[in-house]
Order: structure tokens, then C-alpha cells, then sequence
């Protein structure tokens, strides 16, 4: 028998930081998950709503993959905090809000016209909206794997530099690209030609979001202006 040390070993296993970022996400996938149900849901009134189901089945399928990617790459941290009060900067902190009402707006507004019936999307409609929504999670993981200081807030690295290839050498904000494909996809997914007049009023504001930003690393982030002279386009080639 060894002998007591005066010291009482814990029984409780401990925690590396990676591992409570782990189960900080996790949770973070469960309740988003069980939040944009209840909306989808509830607002339609119904469970029996089949393309509620494959969308979230969709979404949470790519959310769950990509999070996994992350945490191999060590990457998590930076995609952890988001929303309005990560935000450092005032007018970011305005756009993320709006921005989240339109996020909601993107459910509750879907699930309103399933209830009450005010329009009608075929079922090859519903699987382009399906569609679009994984090309914009394709886009965002393309983005992630090129670019390893994206972050969920308009913030610069300590080592941070400019990335000018693989998605960053079509647009300068390819991760919007994605962002943008999923929202226009939400609606269809979801059987609601209604929602895409929630898509309009959040565009405005993915907008303002992306010259504050640019403004923002122009001042801010060495080589950003020489990329802006090379890389004209913003969103769209040839565009914008």
C-alpha cells in the first residue's frame, strides 16, 4: 500500500483548453439546432413539414463537418465568438443585429408561409434551395481551408496577412459568397417564395458590413490595398 501523501487526488478528469472549446461548440450546435427548429416549427405550426426537416438535416450535416475540419486544424478559437457583442466596432455591432433579425426572419417567415399557405415551391425547387444551401457551406470550407485566420468578427491577427489564392483570387469576400448562396437558398429549401423578401432586406446590410470591413483592413492590414488594386471584385466577377 503507498502511503497517503496528505494530498486528495481529484476524481474529476482535467480539461485542456481544446477540450472545452469542443464542448463550448457543441452546445453551441445543439441549441442553435434546437432553436431554429422550435422557430421553423412552431411559426409553421406543424411538424410535418418535410423540408424543414432536410434542410436542418443539411445544414447541421455541413455545420458538423466543418466544425470537425476546424478542430483538426486547431482553427476553432477563431470561429467561436460572433454576433453583435463580439463585435468591437459600433456599426458592426448595428449591422450584426439587423443581420441576425434577418438570420430569424429567414426562419420564422418560411414557417408562417407554410402555415397560412401564401405561396408554393415544387419539389424541384425545394432541392435547388437544398442545393444552394450546400454551395455556400461548400464555399465557407473552401474559404476555411485557404484562409486560416477567418474569424467569426471584422478582427486582424497578430501574424495575419493578406490571402490572394484559391477562393481570394476570384473575389475579395468569398466567404460572403457562401454566406450569401445559403441565405438565397434558405427560403427555397424551406418551400417559401416569401422569404426571399426576408433575403432583400438583409443584403443591404451584408453590404454596408463589407465596406466597413474593407475600410477597416485598408487602415489596418499591410499589403490589403495592393490586393484591392489587383482583385477589383468584391462579390461577383465582373460585378461587383
Amino acid at each position: 500500500m503507498k502511503p497517503w501523501n496528505g494530498r486528495r487526488q481529484s476524481a474529476l478528469p482535467s480539461y485542456t483548453v481544446m477540450d472545452r472549446l469542443i464542448l463550448k461548440a457543441s452546445l453551441g450546435l445543439v441549441v442553435l439546432a434546437t432553436v431554429m427548429g422550435a422557430l421553423l416549427l412552431v411559426s409553421a405550426g406543424t411538424i410535418h413539414y418535410w423540408q424543414a426537416w432536410q434542410f436542418l438535416g443539411i445544414y447541421f450535416a455541413a455545420s458538423i463537418l466543418i466544425s470537425v475540419y476546424l478542430i483538426k486544424k486547431d482553427l476553432l478559437k477563431r470561429r467561436m465568438a460572433g454576433g453583435p457583442t463580439a463585435e468591437k466596432a459600433k456599426p458592426q455591432k448595428v449591422i450584426m443585429v439587423f443581420a441576425s433579425i434577418g438570420f430569424i426572419a429567414l426562419l420564422v417567415v418560411p414557417g408562417l408561409d407554410r402555415r397560412n399557405g401564401w405561396s408554393h415551391v415544387s419539389t424541384i425547387g425545394v432541392v435547388l434551395g437544398d442545393l444552394l444551401v450546400a454551395a455556400g457551406w461548400l464555399i465557407i470550407f473552401m474559404v476555411f481551408r485557404e484562409n486560416s485566420f477567418a474569424s467569426a468578427t471584422i478582427d486582424i491577427a497578430a501574424d495575419q496577412k493578406v490571402i490572394s489564392t484559391g477562393p481570394y483570387s476570384i473575389v475579395r469576400h468569398p466567404m460572403y459568397v457562401g454566406g450569401l448562396l445559403l441565405f438565397l437558398g434558405m427560403p427555397l429549401a424551406l418551400a417559401s417564395y416569401w422569404g426571399l423578401v426576408a433575403v432583400a432586406a438583409t443584403v443591404p446590410f451584408l453590404v454596408w458590413r463589407i465596406f466597413d470591413e474593407e475600410r477597416f483592413l485598408r487602415r489596418n492590414l499591410a499589403g490589403y490595398r495592393e490586393y484591392c488594386a489587383i482583385q477589383h471584385w468584391r462579390l461577383i466577377p465582373g460585378r461587383f
